[in-house]
């Protein structure tokens, strides 16, 4: 009987006397690895779902004014300035680690917060939300990097429709599960339950397996420095036809980023009710954004990256017609209702392939600070779109508008050669 023989590559190879594994076999670890994923893109987004969903809705029961809740959500830049602090995530500690005492501090801030007299935005309660946005920041960080280093490249695809999948899963509880409580537990009981929750999360993270990746090291301080953030931005930027994909990582979804700001206001103003908009858009929509999350996923999976992008990017593209069609006939409910459910599938749809471009980008030693760099250049975008968004209604009209964000979808499409180039290294490496 003949021994299988070890190759190069350690493993075995297949000999007359060794059967080919089946699917279930080669299919088993990945389905392991997407159990980690969903429970750690859970961890990520519920911390996020509480400060973007749930306490804006909790200090306006306090009577704290708009403008106060404005300015509490710039807060959130700490997520578009993460890549500052990622290179000491990337050279200290592990992975693991950096998520789990990110979780029990997150539960710790929200212990202090809980009784905190609300209405009052004091100076105290500004530093507690400010550290609860920069932790939840550095756990994405180190979540992001531990799915980089865990899984493969030809898994990403699978792996961001589960990602994004268990994200929205957690926003819904912490932005809708959470706030239903507090109608009959009260808000400090349910600020304990979110705190508790972290809790439980950083339990099970305790249990995840811990990928084992080689990262340079040195004792020298300066050295370490130049480790730490020269190198990973070096090895990124400078390889060929990056430029191009830098612009790409900014305006991808342009045209996507720019519509969603102006979506719920159009529904206000062609006089649906809060209970509508949230049935179509917290829930039904929601629903069919995890949808085309997972369906891109395996789109991305099945046919490649490269594919992947051109194809679901124009699909998300063409959705924002829908919503310009809308503004233009009447805002009718046929036309609401379809636009809103197309629009958050096709979002589902480009963000699953978009999320797997990025990580493929990064290098599994590099993983953190790369992307934190490169998830900061598409907040980047996203911020300045967001901005512009308001006054681009106001002066042009709805219907104009909605044009305008299909239009502004399109110049990633001039820039998909450097793409190709990309997709073809990261294939090759």
């Amino acid at each position: 009987m003949n021994s299988p023989r070890v190759s190069s590559g350690a493993e075995p190879e297949q000999s007359a006397s060794v059967p080919a594994p089946d699917k279930a076999t080669v299919a088993a670890p990945l389905r392991r690895k997407l159990v980690w994923i969903s429970i750690l893109y859970f961890a990520s987004g519920f911390p996020y779902g509480v400060f973007a969903e749930l306490l804006p809705t909790y200090f306006r029961t306090r009577g704290v004014s708009l403008v106060d809740i404005g300015i509490v959500s710039a807060l959130g830049f700490a997520w578009t300035l993460k890549f500052l602090w990622a290179p000491l995530v990337d050279r200290v500690g592990t992975r693991k680690g950096w998520i789990m005492a990110s979780q029990l501090a997150l539960a710790a801030v929200l212990v202090l917060i809980a009784p905190m007299d609300a209405s009052d935005v004091s100076t105290r309660l500004w530093v507690l939300l400010g550290a609860l946005a920069v932790l939840s920041a550095t756990q994405d960080i180190a979540i992001d990097a531990y799915g980089i280093e865990l899984l493969e490249t030809r898994e990403y695809g699978a792996a961001n429709g589960v990602r994004v999948t268990a994200y929205r899963v957690a926003l819904i509880a912490a932005g809708g599960l959470f706030v239903a409580l507090a109608g009959s537990l009260g808000w400090i009981a349910v600020l304990f339950g979110c705190a508790a929750v972290m809790v439980i999360l950083a339990a099970i993270t305790f249990i995840v397996p811990a990928p084992v990746v080689e990262r340079e090291v040195s004792l020298n301080a300066a050295h370490e420095l130049r480790l730490a953030v020269w190198n990973p931005m070096r090895s990124l930027l400078a390889r060929p036809g990056m430029a191009g994909v830098v612009l790409f990582v900014l305006v991808f979804k342009l045209g996507d980023v720019a519509l969603t700001p102006m979506i719920r206001p159009f529904w206000v103003d062609s006089g649906y009710s809060p209970e509508q908009i949230g049935l179509v858009i917290g829930t039904i929509g929601m629903l069919a954004t995890v949808a085309g999350a997972l369906a891109g996923g395996a789109f991305t999976t099945r046919w490649g990256t490269f594919t992947a992008l051109w194809v679901l990017g124009l699909t998300q593209a063409l959705s924002n017609l829908g919503y310009w069609l809308a503004a233009a006939r009447g805002a009718t409910k046929p036309l609401m209702y379809s636009a809103a459910i197309i629009e958050q599938f096709t979002n589902g749809l480009g963000t699953a392939a978009f999320l797997a471009f990025l990580m493929s980008l990064c290098e599994k030693r590099y993983a953190a600070t790369q992307y934190a760099l490169l998830s900061a250049m598409f907040v980047l975008g996203r911020t300045i779109a967001s901005y512009m968004s308001g006054y681009g209604a106001e002066n042009f009209g709805y219907a104009t508008y909605f044009l305008l964000t299909f239009v502004l979808a399109f110049p990633a499409f001039a820039l998909l050669p450097f793409v190709r180039r990309a997709t073809r290294e990261v294939e090759a490496g």
